[in-house]
């Protein structure tokens, strides 16, 4: 069950923004093996004036932060960043200096489902 949070700039349509996120699922579910059905994604639309890069970056500039459970290779890490960013690319566009990944992996114990906490 990876969480998925993209942070850009606001400002695109809703057919891309619906895009990015086809993008990213489907870089996961090639990558990780996740579900189609197991999207739990929400894209965070930042004013430009509030969202500070470099100046090397472009308006496509992102910040995509996955937390999934923990215990996959860093080999499948891997995969996940390139077929996420080979995704953005291909469909949007995005050049692959504009995406940037974080992978986060709290224990089992850090996470609750349905009032319960996990336990493997």
């Amino acid at each position: 069950m990876p969480l998925i949070r993209i942070e850009m700039k606001k400002g695109k349509s809703p057919e891309y923004r619906q895009k990015l996120l086809d993008c990213v699922h489907s870089g996961i579910m090639e990558a990780l093996g996740t579900a189609d059905w197991d999207r739990f994604q929400r894209i965070i639309e930042i004013p430009e004036e509030n969202f500070e890069t470099s100046p090397s970056k472009s308006d496509d500039f992102m910040i995509i932060e996955l937390t999934l459970f923990p215990g996959r290779t860093k080999e499948l890490k891997a995969k996940a960043i390139e077929f996420i960013t080979g995704n953005l690319n291909k469909e949007l566009g995005i050049r692959p200096e504009d995406v940037f990944i974080v992978i986060h992996e709290p224990p089992f114990e850090n996470w609750g489902m349905a009032g319960k906490q996990l336990t493997e």
